[in-house]
């Protein structure tokens, strides 16, 4: 979990730096939603693996220039961004199939589903793809309910739902 954080901040920092070579440590805390300091240790950190060099713009201006390796390493991590995230969304795919199916099997015909971001949204489309209605809070029948718990897919029958 530490090391795809650090490599996800690594990124981060490098889009950025590609995007704006004149940009500041603040901008690029900013940025990324982490301090000043996180990214101060992660740019020594590049510098010091060859993947940025740094040069003096003017007296108190510093210009960051992603080297070769650099440009090498930030196509890695984007693939292995890439990978994971194709990875987490199969799964919750998986996820979101097995939970409808088990709802056909106790004869629900329509679903709710409780939550929100990605895997909700993924929930949402598998729904869609195996033709089982998703409907509101108002619906009258009983309904099967998938529940979203961080990347989990749960499905609730309608009298656990109540």
């Amino acid at each position: 979990m530490e090391r795809s954080r650090q490599e996800l901040r690594d990124l981060g920092l490098l889009e950025g730096i590609e995007r704006d070579p004149d940009t500041t440590q603040a901008n690029l805390a900013s940025q990324l939603g982490v301090a000043v300091g996180t990214v101060n240790w992660h740019l020594k950190r590049l510098i010091a693996k060859g993947y940025v060099k740094v040069r003096r713009a003017e007296r108190r201006k510093l210009r960051y220039i992603i080297t070769p390796e650099g440009l090498a390493l930030r196509a890695r991590l984007t693939v292995a961004y890439i990978e994971n995230s194709m990875v987490l969304y199969r799964q919750a795919r998986a996820e979101a199939r097995r939970a409808l199916k088990k709802a056909r099997d106790h004869g629900l015909r329509a679903v709710r589903i409780e939550g929100k971001g990605d895997i909700a949204e993924i929930c949402r489309l598998t729904c869609l793809e195996q033709g089982i209605p998703v409907v509101g809070d108002g619906r009258a029948e009983a309904v099967g309910v998938l529940e979203v718990r961080g990347s989990q897919v749960v499905l609730r029958q309608p009298e656990e739902a109540e």
